[in-house]
């Protein structure tokens, strides 16, 4: 089950092609991104490989036996809770559960060799497939992905869009088959679910085709690259980063090689010109002959990208462009966040950044003025001009063509307007199509660049990559680097945050955090704090060991610091926002599933006939169980104190 191998696969519909002569080969372990503009033809080569559509020519085989997941963009979801949704994945361990089940109360009754022999294949299939471990890997994918244990109770029906990619996306992962196909995995995930998602996928041991404009994403989890371009695919080794680099001077050596040749043939053809009517006519036949047979040099199609040129610059402001002071929001009962403050300074370029649900965009309708606060103060500081975009996209005028919508709102020239589209990737008569035709990566375009063309010295921006592919999102980032403002952006794709801001904030657990640089400032920043903690951890455990270690005259003072351990402990968790215990919940939850499916596995190896015929085995396996007992007791200890804090 070691390949799967493409060769020659064309498709095209009609007169469009949309590929050919796709060739290339995805062995286990290898992890390949697959990138290229909208519309170029990755969904419809990846429904190619999964037989879903029919290739023109080609073939694509798998070793045989060999398992395919695939991320659903439509997916049928059944009436069941999530829980039961997520067992149909493993339907066929169910099913060979409740037949161990059945033979086992046989063997109870009448065992018989037959039947035992039949019972040792099954329980071997059961193992094989994963069948004690099934439930606890359902809640370390469904926990990774953001979903709590209450949610397993709730109809699948009841989720959102949003949360219906996640489910799709946690389907594919729980029977880790040994080839993995995803059509844009970190949609409708926050940065901490593709953090997940990114240690998940890099230590799987199956082949991975994922199509991704998460260039971030792509660098940490990629060993290969698939470049989709002028109906051709090309392999790259190595991340996005190290196949951008390759490209680039790919493409120098292709151009160089490309002018050279260019000017022998043109002097060739003057050559010929001049010499073709006279004495040296037959060497000007020889050459013309070699330029016929001569293999030209085709350069690929240039991609569309962002042409720099200037904005009207806007207007002057205040060096304290926004501020909140102790502003707190809530809705209902639920608390968004507290007492929060900020200050944004001329010129700054702010990344905002937190999990799904923490309130990020609740915090910019405060600041734009959407969204009144319970309590504090929102202060704009003078002759600041705010430009808002919403993932809505409420300014545009869906019967509006895109040129219409540039030259009749902002009053200039055709010329003018095409200029300012092409910039934006609107090109030839992709101008003359109406908004309302549009699809939301190209609205979200247009939208960013009627933004720019405001005049607004503070944008506000919610997600103004959501949606386009990547020379769309080179697009806006040469845009907001070109731009004199001050900007504020939320946006979970990390490559844009660390190439357009000087500074970042984190909004969790209801509190803001200011972190003095970019986005990888700010992780290497978490990353010392994290380690400094661990650090403090390790040098306290040898002290609490100390004490356990005391002699049996001191059980006063011993029960003492153990009381004061618990009772920091529980002031620590007391303490938590209600965020993060819940996530520290439901990894406990996790843990003991994992803990307990465990301990089956020891209790079938404890009642193997073969084991309790060895005594010294059998010893092992019972201090292994007793130990996992204990360790199951301290988990629910644990559990025990974040439920009741």
């Amino acid at each position: 089950m070691g390949k799967l191998r493409v060769q020659g696969l064309a498709k095209s519909f009609g007169i469009d092609v949309l590929f050919h002569d796709v060739n290339f080969e995805i062995a286990r372990g290898e992890k390949f991104g697959f990138v290229g503009a909208n519309g170029a033809g990755k969904t419809t080569l990846l429904r190619c490989l999964l037989g879903l559509e029919e290739a023109d020519a080609g073939t694509v085989s798998l070793d045989t036996g060999a398992a395919v997941g695939y991320v659903e963009q439509q997916a049928d979801f059944g009436n069941g809770t999530l829980y039961e949704e997520f067992k149909r994945a493993f339907e066929d361990i169910v099913e060979l559960g409740k037949r161990k089940g059945q033979m086992e109360q046989a063997i109870g009754v009448s065992p018989d060799e037959e039947t035992l022999a039949e019972y040792g294949k099954v329980v071997e299939r059961f193992e094989s497939l994963g069948g004690y471990d099934y439930e606890s890997r359902i809640r370390r994918i469904a926990f990774g992905l953001g979903f709590s244990e209450a949610d397993f109770r709730k109809p699948v029906q009841q989720f959102s869009g949003g949360q219906k990619t996640r489910i799709c996306l946690a389907k594919a992962l729980l029977r880790e088959p040994d080839f993995l196909f995803l059509d844009e995995p970190t949609n409708h995930l926050d940065i901490r679910m593709t953090e997940w998602l990114e240690d998940f996928l890099k230590s799987y041991s199956g082949g991975v085709l994922l199509i991704s404009h998460d260039r971030y994403f792509l660098d940490k989890v990629a060993t290969h690259i698939l470049e989709l371009s002028g109906e051709t695919v090309t392999t790259y080794g190595g991340n996005y980063t190290h196949f951008m680099k390759v490209r680039t001077e790919r493409r120098a050596a292709l151009q160089s090689a490309y002018e050279k040749q260019q000017e022998h043939i043109r002097k060739t053809e003057e050559y010929i010109r001049r010499y073709k009517a006279g004495i040296k006519a037959k060497q000007a036949r020889g050459r013309q002959s070699q330029l016929n047979r001569l293999e030209r040099i085709v350069l690929p199609p240039e991609a569309a990208s962002f042409s720099y040129f200037a904005f009207n610059p806007p207007a002057e402001c205040t060096q304290r462009v926004a501020e909140l002071e102790d502003v707190s929001v809530a809705f209902g009962r639920e608390q968004v966040f507290r007492d929060v403050s900020l200050l944004i300074r001329r010129g700054d370029g702010v990344a905002l950044v937190g999990a799904n649900g923490a309130g990020k965009t609740t915090l910019l309708r405060v600041l734009v003025g959407e969204l009144a606060p319970q309590s504090g103060r929102v202060k704009i500081g003078s002759r600041v001009k705010i430009g808002y975009f919403s993932q809505q996209h409420e300014g545009l005028h869906p019967e509006n063509t895109v040129l219409d919508e540039i030259i009749y709102e902002y009053g200039m020239a055709e010329e003018q307007a095409r200029k300012y589209l092409g910039a934006f990737l609107f090109h030839g008569d992709e101008v003359l199509r109406r908004i309302g035709s549009l699809s939301g990566g190209e609205q979200s375009r247009l939208a960013f660049l009627k933004l720019m063309l405001t005049g607004a010295n503070f944008l506000v921006l919610d997600e103004p990559t959501n949606h386009l592919d990547i020379p769309a999102r080179e697009a806006v980032e040469e845009a907001l680097m070109a731009y004199p403002g001050t900007f504020l952006a939320v946006s979970h794709d990390r490559y844009f945050l660390d190439k357009v801001a000087n500074c970042t904030l984190e909004l969790a657990d209801g509190t803001l955090t200011e972190y003095a640089g970019g986005y990888s400032y700010y992780l290497a920043r978490k990353q010392a704090e994290a380690e400094a903690q661990a650090e403090a951890e390790a040098e306290a455990q040898p002290a609490a060991g100390s004490r356990r270690a005391s002699p049996a005259s001191q059980p006063r003072a011993e029960k003492t610091d153990r009381n004061g351990e618990q009772k920091a402990a529980l002031g620590r968790i007391q303490s938590m926002g209600e965020a993060k215990r819940t996530e520290l919940i439901q990894r406990a939850e996790a843990e003991i599933a994992m803990a307990e499916a465990e301990l089956k596995g020891l209790e079938f190896e404890m009642n193997n006939p073969a084991v309790q015929a060895d005594p010294e085995q059998s010893q092992a396996i019972a201090e292994a169980y007793a130990a996992k007992e204990q360790e199951i007791e301290e988990r629910y200890a644990k559990w025990e104190q974040l439920t009741e804090a």
